[in-house]
């Protein structure tokens, strides 16, 4: 059983830098993927940004490219997103999530085996 718990979120202006955080507690793993995905109204969950268990490969989508970055400190069981030049369109609900024991940083939401709650980003204009 693993616990994901993210922190962070809130009311940001646009333009804002915060930096979201996620937790792991319970039963962890040496290798792992973990990935930021986020939802925002009306729309699918989308992997924003995910990082494999070395830290040597990682994934953005095209829209947050060059403005979020994601890393993690294995020694913590902590992931980070790095969020800057935040726009209204990145308002959103992030989620953290797990994929134990791939190789790779999968898109897919199914692929994941351990879900955060969520953490609410209202980015205002």
């Amino acid at each position: 059983q693993v616990q994901l718990v993210e922190s962070g979120g809130g009311l940001v202006q646009a333009g804002g830098s915060p930096r979201l955080s996620c937790a792991a507690s319970g039963r962890t793993f040496n290798r792992y993927v973990m990935a930021w995905f986020r939802q925002a109204p009306g729309k699918e969950r989308e992997l924003v940004a995910g990082i494999n268990w070395s830290g040597e490969s990682t994934r953005y989508a095209d829209s947050v490219k060059g403005r979020f970055t994601i890393s993690k400190d294995n020694a913590k069981n902590t992931v980070y997103l790095q969020m800057n030049n935040l726009k209204p369109e990145d308002t959103a609900v992030y989620y953290c999530a797990a994929s134990l024991g791939v190789p790779n940083i999968p898109q897919r939401r199914d692929m994941y085996d351990y879900w955060g709650q969520g953490t609410q980003v209202t980015v205002s204009s």
